[in-house]
């Protein structure tokens, strides 16, 4: 749904990286690097990202009102 907070298995604060994550590699940029310039080297904290699938928009769409 929404991107983890924090890493899963270490417990880094990663949530405020998405964002720019997202923009970046939307505009093309290769996410090994995007990923290495966010500073994020442990291996648990880009699995979070790369497997991350964003299904908000999808799930907001059943909101009832």
């Amino acid at each position: 749904m929404i991107a983890p907070v924090r890493c899963f298995s270490c417990g880094k604060p990663i949530g405020h990286l998405w964002e720019e994550y997202k923009k970046r590699v939307e505009k093309g940029e290769e996410p090994k690097k995007v990923l290495d310039d966010l500073g994020l080297t442990r291996y648990c904290c880009r699995q979070v990202f790369l497997g991350h699938v964003d299904l908000i928009d999808t799930v907001a769409r059943f909101k009832k009102f």
